[in-house]
């Protein structure tokens, strides 16, 4: 007796087996249909936060936050990296000479991003010491042109420790034997994997090589920026080269690689979007579940009209009755897609094993694994999206059932 009739009543109408299996189906549908759409957009937008993760920490990891170069090889590399340390928001600088050129190695060639540096103090800008799987920055050595590569070329290019490889520059030298191209042997000295692109084409050398290679005289052509947020990046260094004397060119990592990262932000975007309306879809069917019921239950409601129930009431049972399967329906995907999101790299990792096939290859994508990151906040956004709907698809019926007439609908009873 205490308890509230609309929510008793709705709930006997959500159990009892109802004589028309057919809305029974249509009711178990819409509520896996929910349930699904929900499972699946949490589970979609993690993997797109694992990629967003992924090229913060990993790409961006490897590759300047920023630099700070001159028109040709600065005379003051050391000053300026001192200044720019000076910058509260700099965290480290370091200086680098790079250059494009070609790997020879086992037959094959490939092409490759040259970068000299100072092991001592790349180490304090980059993530590479620790995704080292074979040698150390330690063991570039000046005047021993040793080299580190990744992963991916060396198993391209057939090299491991110790090898010998030929380095061409596109830059020709003029000699008594005619124009060759400019070149240099190399000695494997590392092997880094980051599971990204850069496996294939990035290489290390130590500045004092790179700078006889490429004829700087002994000096470095910029200055290399790890600040403290990705973001202001472009801020900091324009800052920093105002703090300059001189005339300097400065570039982020926003020219770089921000097209990848917006197109991963803009892909979340549209993604969620679009799985967004399977969630409506399901809520939808909701409506069609409850106008059947409404059908199903006219003779139901017209008796609990004339013992006294007000329209108001009747509206309740009902929208108790909808909101049942939104609920069940948007809780048991919210766990569901959890569930999935805390698991599905090791879930895929376990897959490429069974199958012998790489889902993501490091040729094609800028990672060679299927990344994840549970964010509570769209985790929320998704369920609560999800009951709102639901409840806003059982206004109409249970406003429908409000207004039957209880002598039209029991003049044939």
């Amino acid at each position: 007796m205490f308890r509230p009739l609309s929510f008793y009543i709705g709930l006997r109408y959500t159990a009892a087996k109802r004589r028309n299996h057919f809305i029974s189906f249509i009711s178990l549908t819409s509520m896996i249909g929910l349930t699904l759409g929900v499972a699946v957009l949490i589970i979609v937008l993690s993997v797109m936060n694992g990629f967003d993760r992924e090229l913060k920490q990993r790409i961006l990891g490897m590759v300047p936050h920023a630099v700070i170069e001159g028109a040709g090889p600065l005379d003051n590399w050391e000053a300026i990296d001192q200044e720019v340390q000076a910058h509260p928001r700099v965290l480290a600088a370091a200086p680098f000479i790079k250059g494009q050129g070609m790997v020879t190695g086992g037959g094959n060639v490939r092409g490759v991003l040259l970068n000299g540096v100072l092991p001592s103090e790349e180490a304090s800008v980059s993530i590479i010491e620790n995704h080292m799987i074979e040698g150390s920055l330690d063991d570039l050595k000046s005047g021993e042109f040793g080299i580190i590569i990744g992963r991916l070329m060396a198993a391209s290019l057939r090299l491991k420790i110790g090898d010998r490889v030929t380095v061409v520059l596109p830059e020709a030298s003029v000699t008594p034997a005619g124009v060759l191209p400019r070149l240099k042997r190399f000695t494997v000295k590392g092997i880094f994997s980051v599971g990204a692109e850069l496996d294939g084409n990035y290489t290390l050398v130590h500045m004092d090589d790179a700078a006889k290679l490429m004829r700087t005289g002994g000096k470095a052509m910029g200055v290399r920026l790890l600040v403290d947020d990705l973001f202001a990046a472009p801020k900091v260094v324009e800052q920093t080269a105002r703090m300059l004397n001189g005339r300097y060119y400065i570039s982020d990592w926003t020219r770089t690689h921000g097209n990848l990262f917006q197109a991963i932000r803009m892909e979340k975007t549209m993604i969620g979007l679009l799985l967004m309306f399977i969630v409506a879809v399901a809520a939808f069917n909701i409506v069609s579940t409850l106008v059947m019921v409404v059908t199903d239950k006219t003779a139901d409601i017209a008796i609990l009209r004339t013992m006294g129930a007000t329209p108001g009431r009747i509206m309740r049972i009902f929208i108790v009755q909808g909101a049942v399967i939104g609920i069940f329906g948007t809780l048991v995907g919210t766990a569901l897609g959890v569930l999935g999101a805390l698991n599905i790299s090791d879930f895929i990792s376990w897959l490429e094993g069974v199958l012998g096939h790489q889902f993501l290859s490091a040729d094609v994508y800028f990672i060679s694994y299927l990344p994840s990151q549970l964010q509570w906040k769209d985790v929320l956004i998704i369920s609560g999206s999800g009951l709102v709907m639901s409840l806003l698809a059982t206004i109409y019926p249970a406003w429908r059932a409000s207004r039957v007439d209880p002598a039209e609908a029991l003049r044939y009873e």
